[in-house]
């Protein structure tokens, strides 16, 4: 049995350690020491703090060895896999060459580092990476990334800036058709559920503009299509606003938008056009809107009759800075995405 002398001080600086220190290992190491210095025998002490006789000797090593500051170490195992070896080019090859499964994730590390491991190892390991399975985006195959980038910077932000000052009123205007047909998302649920799919292709068409500041929405809208003259519509409802300030829409280059019509009618209305670069979907805030809708009032949903279906997404729309205003608040934020450092699947 260690035979040890506990000083007064060194008793005091136990009892205080048992109760104050951070860590309840190093607490629970002090109380065992401290019961020693009680002169409690082994056995009790064990039985007090619930440890073997081993785990109690090794403390008591530690203590007549290094004292208080040897008793506050901790020293805990911590197995390192052998896949942590090949950590570095594991983890280049593997963000390199995304796998779409762990079945495919743990084929491709067997072949790299001839290790095998069960699928539950393999997604922690990928976990420890910063690999998580995530949703694959989309880029235009043609998007011009600095073009985009130049826009951004020196066309879209200054008059966003503007809006926020209160000096101008932004718009994103776009179409949306919205074909009453099942829209899948996901459901938490004991079971797969189904939906019926209502016969017939019925189309509502909406075309938007998008306030970029009060997140108001103004639509048009037709059961056959968007046209020139939908657009002529849209923009005098913008100028009967009677807002007091300059109006920029921004929109895309669809021919139906960039005609002489639509040219015409604005430059009357004093509405300033801004049309994106080619294929930069990224960059109207409006599209965010579109897909808040279907995730909100059509994924899931089973419509019968098309009235129901036109109504449902023609009152979200009506909603979207009152009922929904919270909701939209962090989706419609000023900030856009752009791909200068996107990751492109390989070929």
């Amino acid at each position: 049995m260690l035979k040890i002398e506990f000083s007064t001080d060194e008793i005091e600086a136990l009892h205080y350690e048992r109760f104050h220190h951070p860590h309840p290992r190093v607490q629970m190491k002090m109380e065992a020491v401290y019961l020693k210095s009680q002169k409690l025998p082994h056995q009790e002490i064990c039985r007090l703090t619930g440890i073997s006789g081993n785990t109690l000797r090794a403390h008591l090593r530690d203590y007549k060895e290094g004292g208080l500051e040897r008793l506050k170490q901790l020293n805990f195992y911590q197995p390192q896999s052998p896949l942590m070896s090949h950590r570095e080019s594991l983890e280049q090859h593997l963000k390199q060459h995304p796998p779409a499964t762990i079945k495919q994730a743990r084929a491709v590390i067997a072949e790299q580092t001839g290790i095998e491991r069960s699928p539950t190892q393999i997604r922690e390991f990928l976990r420890r990476l910063g690999i998580k399975c995530r949703k694959v985006g989309m880029i235009p195959a043609k998007a011009d990334v600095e073009k985009q980038a130049e826009f951004l910077d020196q066309e879209l932000q200054p008059r966003l800036a503007e809006a926020k000052a209160g000096k101008r009123a932004v718009f994103f205007m776009d179409a949306a058709h919205f074909v009453l047909a099942p829209y899948l998302g996901f459901l938490w649920s004991a079971v797969r559920i189904f939906i019926q799919a209502p016969s017939g292709r019925q189309r509502f068409n909406v075309l938007g503009a998008l306030n970029a500041i009060s997140h108001e929405v103004l639509t048009v809208t037709n059961q056959t299509y968007i046209t020139s003259v939908q657009v002529c519509e849209m923009l005098t409802q913008l100028a009967a606003l009677g807002l007091g300030v300059p109006i920029t829409v921004v929109l895309d280059n669809a021919r139906y938008q960039r005609c002489k019509l639509v040219m015409a009618h604005a430059a009357s209305l004093g509405i300033e056009l801004l049309f994106l670069p080619p294929y930069s979907p990224n960059l109207n805030l409006i599209e965010r809107l579109w897909k808040f809708v279907k995730k909100r009032c059509l994924y899931s949903k089973y419509y019968e009759k098309f009235e129901p279906f036109k109504q449902a997404i023609s009152d979200c729309l009506a909603s979207a800075s009152t009922k929904y205003k919270n909701d939209l608040k962090s989706l419609l934020t000023l900030n856009f995405q752009t791909f200068e450092k996107a990751q492109i699947v390989p070929v």
